[in-house]
């Protein structure tokens, strides 16, 4: 029996990816363990959305190989993928397995590193691969590829074309991750909203199989690009188990810029989207992303974008500065914003972005809702214990209690008190907790 240590860096959809080893290792008779210097084997699943990511990814490569010299070290992921053959050359290497083989990844290991032996029975339950990591939920990979090249993005060459999976496949991952005491699941792809294109079907007939077929008391959505979403799509919130919460990229609030950008989604269809999702759901929390100094953003196309994001609201937003990444087109557009503008401009809307967010959840003071609680803690003077845990609209939260009291992976109703810059208080409903 082996010792499997997983790592990933990067976007949901890898860490899906990771679950899905996790499972076949233990199916092939080995163990997980969270400790990479007690691996016989590590897999790391790489990253290559920013030269920063690159950078991180080459980082914990060589970490990973200086802390266990003796295991056997597999890279997969984006930066494996465009990077192949440096990857392959990098100290401790011993096996690169690209984006297209990923699903062969765990039986390549054991094949090609002569790593393969009889299965013996597993010593710990199934679970262990999602509870090792301290989850109450779980990704859940629906699809991957997309068939858009936006200038600013790697990925989708990284990632190749689409393919979905089938709606029976995820819904058994799904039902198999409910029956070992999963609350919540989350599905991810890198373009979501095309999920179906190659099968006849689409983001919402999915859903709805999903709600059917399961019993999962949580379903979250992973990033959606803001488009190709079929018609009626928001009348699927009305079912309380999906999520009242999209993460919707929308990387400028300039129109002349996202058309740089060969982005599909005008500012105004943007706005309609958001406008339809909180008129049709209470609370309903909209978060995205944004790109600051993307080549060529004059003085008047960011105060435009940045008017339009303050006017719009969010509830988070994560800020980007732009950095050019070879192989893509945006690299080669002019001309290039300076460190000093991009680093001005982030630092605005970093400002904004709290505000809005303080906003948002401000609304949200003194209504009642219902918490995934997790098993982070902290422990408290007087023998009390912080949980914390989500809202339905992905809020963190956190609440102390008695130490006889275990909140974790419970989903139980709070109020929401008051906010700090990390968290908001809970109160919990009068109900018996074990």
């Amino acid at each position: 029996m082996l010792n499997i240590h997983l790592k990933t860096l990067g976007c949901r959809l890898n860490e899906a990816e990771l679950e899905t080893w996790a499972q076949a290792f233990q199916a092939a008779g080995h163990q997980l363990t969270r400790k990479a210097a007690e691996a016989h084997v590590v897999v790391i699943n790489s990253c290559a959305v920013t030269q920063e990511a690159v950078r991180k990814s080459k980082q914990l490569i060589r970490r990973i190989h200086r802390d266990n010299p003796q295991a056997k070290l597999v890279v997969s992921g984006c930066y494996a993928t465009l990077n192949e053959a440096e990857a392959a050359q990098l100290l401790g290497v011993d096996l690169v397995i690209s984006n297209k083989d990923k699903q062969q990844l765990v039986e390549k290991t054991l094949n090609e590193l002569n790593l393969d032996s009889m299965p013996s029975m597993s010593t710990e339950p199934g679970e262990v691969s999602l509870f090792s990591r301290g989850r109450q939920r779980a990704f859940v990979k629906v699809q991957d590829g997309c068939r858009y090249r936006c200038t600013f993005c790697i990925v989708t060459v990284a990632r190749g074309e689409e393919q979905s999976r089938s709606a029976s496949a995820i819904i058994a991952e799904i039902n198999a991750l409910h029956s070992q005491g999963i609350k919540e699941v989350i599905i991810t792809g890198v373009h979501l909203g095309g999920y179906g294109s190659d099968i006849d079907s689409n983001l919402s007939e999915l859903i709805k199989a999903i709600l059917q077929h399961t019993q999962i008391e949580r379903l979250r959505l992973g990033s959606l690009e803001p488009w190709e979403l079929p018609e009626g799509f928001f009348d699927l919130f009305k079912n309380p188990r999906l999520m009242p919460h999209l993460h919707m990229p929308l990387q400028s609030g300039s129109d002349a810029v996202l058309r740089r950008m060969a982005r599909r989604c005008k500012t105004e269809e943007f706005a309609s989207m958001v406008q339809l999702a909180r008129s049709r759901i209470p609370h309903f929390n909209i978060t995205t992303d944004i790109i600051v100094g993307f080549p060529g953003e004059t003085e008047t196309e960011w105060q435009e974008s940045y008017d339009y994001i303050k006017n719009l609201g969010f509830g988070h937003i994560h800020i980007f500065s732009y950095s050019p990444r070879e192989g893509t087109k945006a690299a080669g557009l002019t001309p290039q914003i300076t460190q000093a503008i991009k680093k001005q401009r982030s630092q605005q809307l970093h400002v904004l972005a709290e505000e809005m967010k303080q906003q948002f959840i401000n609304t949200t003071l003194n209504s009642t809702v219902e918490i995934l609680w997790e098993g982070q803690t902290e422990q408290l003077e007087n023998s009390r214990t912080r949980y914390f845990g989500y809202t339905e609209n992905y809020l963190r939260v956190a609440c102390d209690v008695d130490n006889s009291i275990n909140l974790e992976n419970q989903i139980l109703a709070g109020r929401l008190i008051n906010s700090t810059a990390d968290f908001i208080h809970v109160e919990l409903q009068p109900v018996a907790v074990v």
